[in-house]
Order: C-alpha cells, then structure tokens, then sequence
C-alpha cells in the first residue's frame, strides 16, 4: 500500500499549503503597512516644518500650501504604488494548530471510516495463492470487509471443512443461511458441518435440517450422505443402504465419490448378511456433461478493461443455491477465449453442473481479482443440462450493477 500512502502524502502537502500560505501572506501584508505608516509620519513631520517656518515669516502663505499640497500628492502617490492590501488577520496560531490538526484528524477518520481493508483485499486477490492456507487468509479478510455476502462465506465453509476445521465451517454456513435463506444444499452443508463439529453425535437438530433440507429437495446429495454416514455408525444398516442408494441414484457418472458410496453399501449389507451388490462396469460410466464456452468482450466494454484485469466464468444453477457449480479464471488479456466448463471444475464434489436441470453461464470482469463482484458482466439465458454437448457463446457486454 505504499504508493497509497505516497499518493495521501502529497494531497496533505496541498492541503497543508493551502493553510500555511496566509502566515507567509500576513508577513508580507505586515510590511506594507509598516511603510504605510512611516510615511504618514513623515507627511505629518513634513506639516510640521512647514507651518514652522510660515510662522517665522519665513514662507509666505502661498509656499505653505504649495508645500502641503506637494507632501499631500507624494504620500498619495506612494500609497497607490503599493496598493491597499486586503488581510483577514486570523493571526499566527489559527492556522498553525489547524496544520498539525488537519493530517491527524483525516488520519484517524480514515482508519474509522476508511477502506484500508478493501484496498488490501483487492492487493491480496489479484494474485493466486499459493497455499489453502493463503486462500483461507483471504477469503477471512473478504467476509470481514463484505460481512454480507453469501458467496464469500459459502466458500470458507467449504475451505474449512477441507481443512478439517469443521466448527469454524459450521459457523459460516450459519451465516450462509442467514444471508441466503433456508435452501436445501446450505441445509445440507450446515449440517454436514455441526455433525463432525459435534464428534460425529446424532441429534434431533441434524435430524430436523436433514430432513428440511430434503422436504425441498428429495436429491440433496449432502443431506442424503450425512443421512447413511450417521445411520451406519448408529449400527441402523439397512436405513444406511437406502440413503446410500438413494445418493449413487441422483449422482452423475463418473462422480469420484461414487465408488466409495457403493464401498460403503458392500460394508452396510455385509453387516446384514446380504450379498454386494452386483458393480457397474467403470468402461459405462460417463466422463461428466462438458460445456464449450466462447468468452467475448463487448468492442465498447474492451475500451474500458485493462489487459490485467481478472475474467471468472461460472455455471449457476437456475433454481438452486447461488453459489457457482463450477468455474475457471482468465485475465482481459486472454479473450477471446474458448473454454470448457463442466462437471471436472466443480466447485464442489457433490453438486454439479449435470446435477441440476438448468444452469446460466455467467462472465465477470473484475478489476480487483474478487470473483464476488465486478465491473462488467455477460449472462447467457437458460440452458438445459439434460442432451447433447453444445457450446455457448458468452458476451460480456453491459456494466455490473453495484
């Protein structure tokens, strides 16, 4: 933030010239009255000698006023080559305290109302982390300069929770909720969250979210794993074979976690002394829906983008959470662009593009880095996830709204 600083620096001299200029001002008008009064004095002086000497006979009474009226015209020639300068004379002090006071003032308003944090965090997401550590720090400090946006909170629930920070995760989805509403996938994230937060304890309150979560919708992947995960530790092994069917029944193929689900039903079964279920040949499984997307910019929105600044493309479900299903970066510089965006860049695991029945295809461009808000912004309409591959032109063509 140093050239910030550089930058307040040179305004406070501006500033602090703007206060200081009328001591500098005041001297010099302080000068020019001082002659002022000199030679008024002298007149006087002048007036004196002269009726003096028309006392002594020495001038008569035409000498004497020729005498006053050539002292009269030299004072009112000396005072009109000087001018009559026009001083508000607030004294030295007025603008001396107001100069030390001014930098402290705007110093301590700005720490109070200042932006220091967002100019920091707009440093810090312009580059790419280096570590999950690093992306924590960052997404700490977006939630506490945007305490509001869900987005933001969303994804450090996510982070946490891959770092095995469950009750920090169960915290922020908290907020999520509160920011978002009580939608089904955010259900199934908190409780996921206070389940492992709460050492893998059952209760009535998880049984309440999980249950809500899947009264809005019966495929809530979260839910429906959290469901079999606590009934198989509760040794109730037939309730976890029919949650754990259930979620392999909704998932895409070629989702990674479906091998491991159908581990966890071989095991639940075996506990019951039923034979596996028969495997599905890996060679059927489907690689995942693929989109082919074109990223555009608008001629007159090109005019206004650097070639450094951040471009993030993102799937959103049309009817679901309003977290991204799956998303990629480029820079201006790269545009235009054709890229693929599908269920491999899911945000994440259990909820994919080919997992809902619509999604929109979104480009941000964001000066800051913030894949959260933007400068400009292109939309496409709804596109059906159910079909053939298609690719997608995306124009960013209009201004975000703030």
């Amino acid at each position: 933030m140093i050239d910030f600083w550089i930058a307040a620096a040179a305004l406070l001299l501006v500033a602090l010239a703007f206060l200081l200029f009328p001591i500098l001002r005041g001297r010099r008008a302080q000068t020019e009255e001082d002659r002022t009064a000199l030679n008024v004095a002298l007149y006087e002086e002048r007036l004196s000698e002269l009726t003096a000497q028309h006392g002594a006979g020495t001038l008569s009474d035409e000498q004497l006023e020729a005498g006053r009226a050539d002292a009269a015209r030299e004072l009112l020639e000396d005072t009109e080559e000087r001018g009559t300068p026009s001083v508000a004379r607030l004294g030295r002090s007025v603008p001396l305290i107001a100069a030390i006071l001014v930098p402290l003032v705007g110093y301590g308003l700005y720490m109070h109302w200042g932006a220091s944090g967002k100019v920091q965090m707009a440093r810090q997401f312009s580059e790419q982390p280096r570590t999950i550590e690093e992306m924590t720090a960052r997404l700490e400090l977006a939630v506490k300069e945007q305490p509001d946006s869900a987005e933001a909170w969303y994804f450090l629930g996510r982070t946490y929770m891959n770092q095995e920070r469950p009750e920090d995760a169960a915290q922020a989805f908290g907020r999520v909720v509160e920011l978002a509403g009580r939608q089904p996938e955010l259900l199934g994230q908190l409780a996921q969250a206070l389940y492992f937060a709460r050492g893998r304890q059952w209760s009535a309150e998880l049984q309440g979210l999980a249950d809500e979560a899947l009264r809005g919708d019966p495929q809530e992947v979260t839910s429906l794993g959290l469901l079999g995960i606590a009934a198989y530790e509760e040794a109730r092994y037939a309730d976890a074979v029919r949650f754990w069917e259930q979620l392999v029944a909704v998932l895409p193929d070629g989702d990674p976690s479906r091998e491991a689900i159908r581990g966890g039903i071989d095991r639940a079964r075996a506990q019951l002394g039923e034979p596996a279920a028969a495997q599905v040949p890996a060679a059927s499984e489907a690689e995942g829906l693929t989109l082919q997307v074109e990223v555009e910019l608008d001629p007159e929105v090109a005019k206004a983008v650097s070639p450094q600044d951040s471009v993030f493309v993102f799937a959103r479900a049309v009817s679901g959470p309003g977290v991204p299903l799956a998303a990629k970066r480029l820079t201006v510089a790269d545009l235009p662009a054709t890229i693929s965006l599908g269920d491999a860049d899911a945000m994440v695991p259990s909820l994919k593009i080919s997992s809902v029945e619509q999604v929109t295809l979104v480009a941000r461009v964001s000066r800051t880095g913030d894949a959260t808000k933007g400068e400009w912004l292109g939309q496409s309409e709804a596109l059906q996830t159910k079909g053939e591959e298609r690719t997608v032109r995306l124009t960013i063509d209009r201004a975000e709204a703030p």
